[in-house]
Protein backbone atom coordinates (compact mmCIF):
# COMPACT_ATOMS: atom_id res chain seq x y z
CA UNK A 1 0.00 0.00 0.00
CA UNK A 2 1.26 3.43 -0.89
CA UNK A 3 2.28 5.54 2.14
CA UNK A 4 0.36 8.56 0.84
CA UNK A 5 -2.78 6.46 0.48
CA UNK A 6 -2.39 5.01 3.98
CA UNK A 7 -1.99 8.47 5.53
CA UNK A 8 -5.00 9.73 3.58
CA UNK A 9 -7.16 6.82 4.71
CA UNK A 10 -6.08 7.28 8.33
CA UNK A 11 -6.88 11.00 8.15
CA UNK A 12 -10.29 10.29 6.63
CA UNK A 13 -10.99 7.76 9.39
CA UNK A 14 -10.09 10.31 12.09
CA UNK A 15 -12.30 12.93 10.42
CA UNK A 16 -15.28 10.58 10.27
CA UNK A 17 -14.84 9.55 13.92
CA UNK A 18 -14.77 13.23 14.86
CA UNK A 19 -17.92 13.86 12.81
CA UNK A 20 -19.77 10.91 14.35
CA UNK A 21 -19.01 12.16 17.87
CA UNK A 22 -20.43 15.65 17.19
CA UNK A 23 -24.15 15.16 16.73
CA UNK A 24 -25.46 18.22 18.61
CA UNK A 25 -27.60 20.67 16.66
CA UNK A 26 -25.85 23.94 15.94
CA UNK A 27 -26.86 27.11 14.16
CA UNK A 28 -24.92 28.70 11.32
CA UNK A 29 -25.53 32.36 10.50
CA UNK A 30 -24.19 34.00 7.35
CA UNK A 31 -25.36 37.50 6.42
CA UNK A 32 -29.15 37.17 6.54
CA UNK A 33 -29.33 33.36 6.31
CA UNK A 34 -29.71 31.11 9.34
CA UNK A 35 -29.25 27.38 9.09
CA UNK A 36 -29.72 24.89 11.94
CA UNK A 37 -28.38 21.37 11.48
CA UNK A 38 -26.37 18.76 13.33
CA UNK A 39 -22.67 19.47 13.67
CA UNK A 40 -21.78 16.18 12.06
CA UNK A 41 -23.83 16.91 8.96
CA UNK A 42 -22.40 20.42 8.74
CA UNK A 43 -18.82 19.12 9.05
CA UNK A 44 -19.48 16.45 6.44
CA UNK A 45 -20.89 19.10 4.12
CA UNK A 46 -17.88 21.37 4.67
CA UNK A 47 -15.51 18.44 4.13
CA UNK A 48 -17.24 17.67 0.84
CA UNK A 49 -17.02 21.30 -0.26
CA UNK A 50 -13.33 21.39 0.63
CA UNK A 51 -12.54 18.15 -1.19
CA UNK A 52 -14.47 19.24 -4.27
CA UNK A 53 -12.85 22.67 -4.42
CA UNK A 54 -9.40 21.10 -3.92
CA UNK A 55 -10.07 18.65 -6.74
CA UNK A 56 -11.18 21.46 -9.08
CA UNK A 57 -8.19 23.63 -8.16
CA UNK A 58 -5.80 20.74 -8.73
CA UNK A 59 -7.38 20.04 -12.14
CA UNK A 60 -7.21 23.74 -13.04
CA UNK A 61 -3.52 24.09 -12.14
CA UNK A 62 -2.63 20.80 -13.88
CA UNK A 63 -4.42 21.99 -17.03
CA UNK A 64 -2.69 25.38 -16.84
CA UNK A 65 0.70 23.76 -16.34
CA UNK A 66 0.24 21.50 -19.37
CA UNK A 67 -0.27 24.48 -21.71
Amino acid sequence: MNAKLAVSLALILVVFIFIIQNTAVTELRFLFWTLAMSRSLMMLLLLGIGLTSGWFLHAHFAHRKSR
